[in-house]
């Protein structure tokens, strides 16, 4: 049933990402447009577009990818345009089928080592560690006191009960607030969680997540409906702090190979901006209210 459900998983993404073109967008004629029932492209359109058999793509589409290539899963990205997350995102779904759960998995780490805590400590500015199911595991001072309002107390996060990103981004009002263009991070909330549940499909806590989320939430289960993918290593975000006010940051995000699923992000505010005296501000703050975080284990959720 689970491979079954992994197979299912590749068409639906093959079909969503082939809903999304048009004929026009790939310099294909249109004949019949009266009697196109969709505005994007038919399968036969991406078998021709790949230099596949209709038959062949359409069992692909079905899930029956046993001994398809990878130069046959690069002709179809081709074919539907697919950035490099959405193609690295339709691999790691064939990888799942294809090899099953044990070999598929990473090897989880299952406590913050003493070197990561102490390469966040060593930061100036917020830097933290997530897992691949976004729960804040471990990070510096600072970077406790920027999420304070993730925790029940904003004002006294308890790092001995980490928190979840996307949990609070759908299911806490103060969310709203704190991110001033929710709408933009709570897309790149889904896409990035789907993009973690692709590499692993078999991770409990993943699954658990998105159940839970889409039982308690319209606007995640939308979201996720839509099965878009992203990658997330450089960019800006705005926040809104309760402490400091509006805060923008450029940030970088490094895995941590030695870690699988561990994600190391850094946030730095631009020298001499308003943001970065509010980041001095909260700075000063945290070295007042907050103690260093102890050395802990990460969340344990059943596999």
């Amino acid at each position: 049933m689970e491979s079954t459900n992994r197979a299912a998983e590749i068409g639906q993404f093959l079909a969503s990402r082939r809903a999304k073109i048009t004929p026009d967008q790939v310099g294909l004629p249109v004949y019949d447009a009266a009697k196109r029932r969709v505005p994007g492209l038919r399968r036969q359109e991406v078998a021709t577009l790949a230099g596949l058999s209709v038959d062949y793509y359409t069992q692909i589409e079905r899930g029956k990818v046993t001994g398809v290539s990878e130069s046959v899963l690069d002709a179809i990205a081709r074919a539907l345009e697919l950035d490099e997350a959405e193609r690295s995102h339709l691999v790691d779904l064939h990888r799942a089928v294809t090899t099953g759960p044990q070999r598929s998995r990473p090897r989880r780490t299952k406590t913050i080592r003493p070197m990561v805590q102490r390469l966040c400590d060593a930061m100036t500015v917020p830097a933290f560690v997530r897992n691949a199911r976004h729960d804040f595991v471990c990070g510096n001072q600072l970077a406790y006191a920027f999420y304070g309002p993730l925790y029940p107390d904003p004002l006294h996060p308890d790092p001995s009960k980490p928190v979840n990103f996307v949990r609070f981004c759908f299911l806490d009002p103060r969310a709203h607030e704190f991110y001033p263009d929710w709408d933009q991070m709570a897309d790149s909330a889904v896409n990035l969680l789907r993009t973690d549940a692709g590499r692993d499909p078999y991770d409990r806590g993943i699954s658990d997540l998105v159940g839970e989320l889409s039982t308690r939430s319209d606007e995640f289960r939308t979201r996720w409906a839509k099965r878009n993918v992203r990658l997330h290593y450089t960019g800006t975000k705005t926040f809104h702090h309760p402490l400091v006010g509006d805060i923008e940051v450029g940030y970088e995000t490094m895995p941590l190979p030695a870690d699988p699923g561990l994600v190391l992000t850094i946030y730095s505010p631009e020298p001499g901006s308003p943001s970065a005296d509010a980041m001095t501000l909260l700075a000063t703050w945290a070295t007042t209210h907050l103690t260093p975080a102890p050395d802990q284990a990460l969340p344990h959720h059943p596999q």
